[in-house]
């Protein structure tokens, strides 16, 4: 880089000069690089709004089915030989419950030895009976220890499991075998083992396989699991059986989290008018896109509602619009629709008959606004990407100008003060001659 000292011949601080002038030649370059400020911060404003709709395209999402907006609450005589948790669609009624059995695997233990690991059982083969079906598995010189039998049984993949536990005793290791069902039963036959040390493994059962059974409403119902759905929306886990005791179930309408679900959707829905109220300050607070949105979203708060329920607004409900826009929801207008009419409270948001629900008309709307592809953020993204692309080719070209230009100012000056310096050097050289000169002097 070559230093430059500007002024030297002339006393004109020239370096200054170039600096203000490059100053007014970059004008425009501050204009564009505003203008991208400007198209960075109004596609933050469409982000942080297109984050807001989906939210709010979740909650109304939320409650666009009855199952889903429709909550209920179980209330148990006992839980003391089951638990219970209700659905959303869970049927509304009482119901008597009767634990008989529990369901529970086989499960059959062999007599004790000392050592688990030594190889003192015989080889051959040892039978094992699962569900009436006999299987042959090869016990030899590198398997015939407790441990390889049980190794033996697991990889044969046969749907029972091997185990070893130590019960304490002086012959503490036993062979453990679990069924994998309870509605299959197995056993082991050793007997064709020979040649070993020690005794062939003989099994003793210390539970049998058996399904779950409970009667509902005086109905035998079985399952191979103790988790049961045998009502439509409950689901039961069975603890204790006792064929004596009858659990009553209690199922009723939970307004409570009902009302809560409304009020998640009421939420979702005022902090989308507040935000686009917040925007009207920014310079595209008056962008069309916002006062469409905002009209879209109060136009279904007021659209009646067709169908044969007791309710056809909102505001039957108690949504009550606000002066800037956002709506309340009034708790005890709520309250006594839910208690009057439940069914109605549910189909005004989640339609009945073929009829479109309130909440799905929101949601549709939103789904298009949001789409990934066609929706008003990923229109406004690509438009402002498209801005943002051509306004950087436009200051690369500018700024390659300037450059262009500041070394011509340079160059410009440069031979001023070249010329200057020229000048300056002949008036001495002239200044010198003269004072050389005789005076001549008048006679």
């Amino acid at each position: 880089m070559s230093i430059t000292f500007g002024g030297l011949a002339t006393g004109i601080d020239t370096e200054s000069i170039i600096t203000e002038l490059m100053k007014i030649e970059r004008f425009p370059i501050d204009r564009l690089e505003k203008d991208q400020a400007y198209y960075k911060s109004r596609l933050d404003a469409f982000s942080k709004l297109d984050e807001k709709l989906k939210s709010f395209l979740e909650k109304a999402e939320a409650i666009d089915t009855s199952i889903e907006l429709n909550s209920a609450a179980v209330l148990s005589s006992s839980e003391e030989n089951l638990s219970v948790t209700a659905g959303n669609n869970a049927g509304l009624g009482s119901y008597q419950v009767t634990v008989v059995d529990l369901a529970q695997q086989q499960k059959d233990v062999s007599q004790g030895y000392v050592d688990k690991a030594a190889s003192t059982f015989g080889t051959g083969t040892i039978n094992l009976t699962v569900d009436g079906v006999a299987n042959s598995i090869s016990i030899d010189a590198t398997n015939n220890s407790l441990e390889g039998i049980a190794s033996a049984i697991n990889d044969a993949d046969l749907g029972v499991s091997a185990a070893i536990i130590n019960d304490g005793t002086g012959t503490p290791y036993r062979l453990v075998l679990t069924g994998d069902s309870v509605s299959e039963s197995f056993s082991l036959d050793s007997s064709g083992l020979s040649g070993g040390t020690d005794v062939n493994p003989t099994m003793s059962n210390t539970q049998v396989a058996k399904q779950a059974h409970i009667i509902v409403d005086g109905i035998d119902i079985y399952s191979d699991s103790n988790s049961v759905e045998a009502i439509p929306g409950l689901s039961m886990e069975l603890l204790k059986a006792d064929s004596e005791a009858t659990t009553i179930l209690n199922v009723s309408a939970d307004k409570e989290a009902t009302t809560a679900k409304i009020q998640e959707f009421v939420d979702a829905y005022n902090e989308i008018i507040t935000f686009i109220a917040d925007q009207k300050t920014a310079d595209w607070g008056n962008d069309s896109a916002f006062r469409s949105i905002k009209s879209r979203l109060q136009g279904f708060l007021v659209t009646p509602q067709d169908g044969s329920g007791s309710f056809s607004t909102l505001s039957q409900l108690g949504f009550e619009t606000q002066r800037d826009g956002t709506i309340t929801l009034n708790s005890t207008r709520l309250s006594d629709a839910l208690d009057g009419d439940y069914a109605g409270v549910i189909s005004l948001f989640a339609g009945q008959d073929g009829v479109e629900g309130i909440s799905a008309k929101f949601a549709s709307y939103l789904e298009d606004m949001t789409d990934y592809t066609d929706g008003l953020y990923a229109g406004r993204k690509e438009g402002t990407d498209s801005n943002m692309r051509r306004i950087d080719q436009r200051i690369l070209n500018l700024e390659a100008r300037l450059e262009l230009k500041e070394k011509t100012l340079r160059a410009q000056f440069s031979a001023m003060e070249g010329l200057v310096s020229g000048l300056n050097a002949q008036g001495s050289y002239l200044m010198q001659q003269l004072a050389s000169m005789p005076i001549i002097r008048n006679q």
